[in-house]
Parts: structure tokens; C-alpha cells; sequence
């Protein structure tokens, strides 16, 4: 049943449009920018930016820091005057949203193991800096100076061919919120717009927002939303709007629209250019859209994507330098920060940053390439900008994300045929699904399966708070015998994946393995494949992640791949040194 109306998806999907550009992941870069010599007697600072900047800063930094060397004052391009001190700058990429809690750490409990000591801070928008200093209890940025340095308005991109099927059935050429909403809420989906083989369901997702700036304006305008339809009119939301239970209910039906969730913006801006298969509308920065119809992603785009600015408004991100007054920060080390922000918005780096399809920060100089039509852009767009709520409330609004999220039903699938004792396939299989386990929300059901030459389910999904450790014994205590019945155990778990009661739960299956089927051939990869895609239609379609473990042939890489390829995800190999980055790259669908 419908509990929303299009007029509260309208304002839903307008919140989308407040989603950032590209973030890093869980720590800074290891990478520094720079690290050549250190002039005598200069003043050394550090900034860490979100890691869509960090192309530019490859080249501003070393630049920057070359000129001092040569005894040369890069903003005044004069020479050093007796006693004026050069400046060095060490520069590193960090999300923006783990950044920000470092540097809170860093001023309230200096001995957290997750700490950072940046003279500058760059995020991709300026609500970092002021939740920095709310989290704090103190102003460790002065929001009045902060400086913008590149700006990015956050549009919704939009395929192509959806938006002349929108066009070519409504019978006009000006699409809004309105028109886009009716696709999400048509009952037969793309087939009502004249794709014949289109999906019944509309493909979207968002990030989290403790990490990504895309989810936290997502969510903060699905608060909105919820609390818009509950009779709210002014400008900004309160603590009073985000603490009502029905606006939090509102927000929660919100996010039963969401096919999976990512943790970072990286994957949606990647693989978002597979097509409309992968999915058909997303928030993204400007610049992530440029770069996508640029082919500078992971995927060459089969079409263009065409950027959609909302008349109901939408955000400018800014990418502000702010300077730290905090005690790791003089008075010196401020002044040169200073400085290095005077450099940055030079015309000759405006100019840069503007390669790479930032709007330029300094008046002065003129949008240009590669902001053009041609790249699927509007340089006169956006002309309306919608307010953000104050640092407390969108505090809040991010400690309601666990019980407002959409839920998951997962199924650990592990192979423990004969073949996974070997290279320690099943040993490496075993840690990283425990590790799964540690790390994944406690309110989703996770079931667990396996198989060797027949499939057994072991345990039916259920809340992972309740089962964690009845899982844990049942995953440690694994043996590896028999055949790999690989398709037929694929066959059986996707069924029973869609069988499940509750269907407005995200369903996903994880698959551990080393991707040899040796059964009798009954069944194929393409039986496999079918079993997926049959609930391509559904809601929630069935997800599957395959994991890869071992030496694999091209021909088992292919097969992994299929199988991904069958619910638009991909295929990862089972790194034993590194699980974290496996973990992230499987929790990014769900």
C-alpha cells in the first residue's frame, strides 16, 4: 500500500538533491601530497580535504610549496623579503563525515585512537564545520571565515532516455519533481512511459550519512518531507519536527523506497555509469556528473546523463577551507593558512579546479569548460537554494538514522565444498563473515547457509542482535567436504530469499567462494543467473554479492562476474589482508 503521497516524494526527492560529491573512506589518505624538502625556517601546516579535491591538490600543493623553495611569494609571485617565512604544506584526502569526528575526538578526548591534528580542514560542505563545532562544545571554526574554494551545485542526475520517455508521455519538454515522482509511484513503472521492457520499479539509493554528505542532506530532507505532510510551514525544522514520532515514521516510509544503501558516494558515482540497469536517478555533485559523461569513471556511460535543477530549490557545496583554532594551531600556522586559501582562489587554480568541473569560487573568473551542455549541465542553473537546519538539529537528525533506515534481510552463503581447504580459502571465507557479523546493524536479519554438493540452510534470517552469537559458534565450527554445487545452491537460496514475509526489506545474499560448480551439470550459470533476475520486477530484487576466494581462472572470474552483473552488483575477491575494504565494498549495497 502507498503511504505517501507524490507531494511528499516530491519534496522527498528534492532532499537528494543535497548530496555531495565523492568521499574517501574510514581515515585519511596514506598518500601526502607533496613530501619534498622543507625550506629552512618555514612555517608547516596540513589540510585534509575530501577526496573529490584531491586531483587538484596533486598540483596546487607542490606548486605551491616549489614557489616557496624558489623564494618566491606564490600569491604576490614577488620575492621573499628579509624575514618573511616561507610556508609548507602537507596535504591528505579524508570523508568528510569521518574527518569531522576526528577532529571533535581530537579537542574532547586527545587520547581516542581516532584522532587528527589538520591546521586546515576542507569538507564538501560547510555543515561539517558547524557540526564540528557543536560536537565540540566550542568553536574550533570561525564559520564567518571559512572560505569557499570550489562550488559544485548538487543536481539530480537523470539517464537520457528516462527523461525523453518522461517528455515524450506528459507531451512537454520542462520536467520537475512532479513529473519524476509519477514515475516512482506508476504501478507498472517504466512500461507506463513507452520502454516496453522497462523495470515495474524505479532504481535509487543513498549513503551514510555519518560518513557521506550525501546521505546526511538526503536524510535531512526526508525529515523535511515527513514533516511537511505532518503540517509543518516554516523554513527551517526544529528538534521538535525531527523528535516527532510521526515525522520519524514519515521518514522511515521514505526510505522503503530505496533499492540499496552505499557507504560512500564512490560507488554510486562508478557504477551508476553501467546505465539505467544499475540505476535510473541519483543525487550527485555537479562535477560527478560531469566526469560520468566525460568517461572518467569506472564505466564508459552507454548515454548521456542530464542534470535536473530543481525549481523547489537545491544546495551549493562549497568546499570551504576551515582553519582550526585549536591548540596543535599558532597564530603563524593560522596566518599561512591564510595564505595557502589566497592561492587556492587564485584565477591561474580557479582554473584547475574548474578542469576538473568545479564551478570556479572566485567571481573573477568565468565558467567555462568543461561546465557546458555538451556534459549534460546548465552553467545558468540553479536560480532557487534551500536552507540548512541548525547544527543541533541535524545532529539529532543523524542519531535517528538506525531506527529510520531501511532494514535487510541477508544470507551469509558459504561454500564448504573440499576444494576451500585449500589456499586457506575456508579459513580466510570464515573471518571475514565473522567480521561481517561485528560489523553489520544489529536490527538487520541475517540468516546463514551453505553448501558443498547439496545446499542446507542453517540458520533462517533473524535479528542479528538476537542470533549474533548462535551465528558465530555456527560459522567457527565450518568443515570443508565434498563437491561445490554452486548453481543449485544460487537456484535455492535466491528462492527462498524471495519467499521471505515482509518484502519492504532489502534482500541480499553474500556469497563466499571460490567459484568452481563441480556438480553433475544439471544446472548452469545461466540457471543461476535466471533465479536472480526473475525478481527484477520486485520491490526489493534480490542482491547478490559473490566473494572470491583463491587463485580464480578467467572462466570462474567470469562466472562471479555474471552472476554480479545479474543484480547490478560486482563480484570482490576475498582479500585476506585487508577485510576492511571488503567489508565496505559488500555493505555498499545494503
Amino acid at each position: 500500500m502507498r503511504r505517501f503521497s507524490v507531494a511528499l516524494l516530491s519534496l522527498f526527492l528534492m532532499g537528494l538533491l543535497t548530496a555531495c560529491g565523492v568521499l574517501g573512506g574510514e581515515e585519511p589518505s596514506s598518500v601526502t601530497v607533496d613530501g619534498g624538502s622543507i625550506p629552512n625556517n618555514a612555517i608547516e601546516i596540513s589540510i585534509i580535504y575530501a577526496p573529490e579535491s584531491d586531483e587538484y591538490m596533486q598540483t596546487i600543493i607542490p606548486a605551491f610549496n616549489q614557489s616557496y623553495r624558489d623564494g618566491i611569494n606564490p600569491v604576490t609571485g614577488e620575492r621573499l623579503t628579509n624575514g618573511e617565512r616561507p610556508i609548507y604544506v602537507t596535504g591528505e584526502s579524508g570523508s568528510s563525515g569521518v574527518i569531522a569526528t576526528a577532529i571533535v575526538n581530537t579537542v574532547r578526548n586527545p587520547n581516542s585512537p581516532n584522532t587528527v591534528q589538520p591546521t586546515i580542514f576542507q569538507p564538501s560542505v560547510s555543515h561539517w564545520l558547524a557540526l564540528a563545532n557543536f560536537e565540540s562544545g566550542r568553536e574550533i571554526f570561525d564559520l564567518q571565515e571559512a572560505r569557499a574554494t570550489a562550488l559544485a551545485p548538487v543536481v539530480m542526475a537523470i539517464w537520457q532516455s528516462r527523461l525523453e520517455a518522461i517528455q515524450n508521455t506528459v507531451g512537454y519538454d520542462e520536467i520537475g519533481w512532479d513529473e519524476l515522482l509519477a514515475v516512482l509511484d506508476s504501478p507498472n513503472g517504466w512500461r507506463d512511459y513507452g520502454i516496453p521492457d522497462g523495470r515495474r520499479t524505479v532504481y535509487y539509493g543513498h549513503t551514510d550519512p555519518f560518513v557521506s554528505s550525501t546521505a546526511l542532506s538526503t536524510l535531512i530532507a526526508e525529515y523535511y518531507a515527513a514533516a511537511r505532510v505532518d503540517g509543518f510551514t516554516g523554513r527551517r525544522i526544529g528538534l521538535t519536527e525531527v523528535n516527532n514520532p510521526d515525522v520519524q515514521q514519515g521518514v522511515r516510509d521514505i526510505e522503503q523506497l530505496i533499492r540499496h544503501y552505499s557507504r560512500r558516494t564512490t560507488e554510486f558515482r562508478n557504477y551508476i555509469a553501467q546505465g539505467p540497469e544499475y540505476l535510473d536517478f541519483v543525487a550527485l555533485e555537479e562535477n560527478d556528473l560531469i566526469a560520468i559523461n566525460r568517461g572518467l569513471t569506472t564505466f564508459k556511460p552507454p548515454e548521456p546523463l542530464i542534470a535536473l535543477y530543481p525549481k523547489e530549490g537545491t544546495f551549493w557545496h562549497e568546499h570551504p577551507f576551515g582553519i582550526l583554532d585549536a591548540p596543535w594551531v599558532n597564530d603563524d600556522q593560522a596566518q599561512a593558512a591564510r595564505t595557502f586559501t589566497d592561492y587556492v582562489l587564485l584565477p591561474e587554480q580557479q582554473q584547475l579546479i574548474m578542469s576538473f568541473g568545479f564551478r570556479p569560487a572566485n567571481n573573477s573568473v568565468p565558467v567555462g569548460f568543461p561546465i557546458e551542455a555538451q556534459f549534460g549541465v546548465d552553467v545558468n542553473q540553479p536560480t532557487t537554494l534551500l536552507d540548512v537546519p541548525a547544527p543541533e538539529v541535524i545532529s539529532e537528525i543523524q542519531n535517528t538514522w538506525r531506527f529510520v533506515k531501511k532494514q535487510a534481510d541477508i544470507m551469509l552463503l558459504i561454500d564448504i565444498s573440499g576444494s576451500m581447504n585449500e589456499q586457506d580459502k575456508l579459513k580466510q571465507a570464515k573471518q571475514a563473515a565473522l567480521a561481517f557479523i561485528d560489523s553489520t546493524e544489529s536490527t538487520n536479519r541475517v540468516g546463514l547457509a551453505v553448501f558443498s554438493s547439496e545446499v542446507r540452510v542453517l540458520l533462517q534470517p533473524a535479528i542479528l542482535e538476537d542470533n549474533r552469537t548462535e551465528l558465530r559458534e555456527l560459522i567457527t565450527g565450518l568443515q570443508a567436504d565434498g563437491g561445490t554445487a554452486l548453481y543449485e545452491s544460487l537456484v535455492v537460496i535466491t528462492n527462498f530469499m524471495g519467499n521471505l514475509p515482509d518484502s519492504d526489506r532489502i534482500r541480499a545474499v553474500v556469497l563466499l567462494s571460490d567459484g568452481e560448480d563441480t556438480s553433475d551439470g544439471t544446472l548452469t550459470v545461466d540457471d543461476a543467473v535466471t533465479a536472480i533476475e526473475n525478481s527484477r520486477d520486485a520491490r526489493n530484487p534480490i542482491i547478490v554479492v559473490p566473494v572470491g576466494y583463491g587463485r580464480l581462472s578467467t572462466q570462474l572470474e567470469r562466472v562471479l562476474s555474471d552472476i554480479a552483473d545479474a543484480s547490478n552488483t560486482i563480484w570482490v575477491p576475498g582479500d585476506p589482508d585487508n577485510i576492511q575494504s571488503l567489508l565496505e565494498l559488500i555493505s555498499s549495497f545494503f
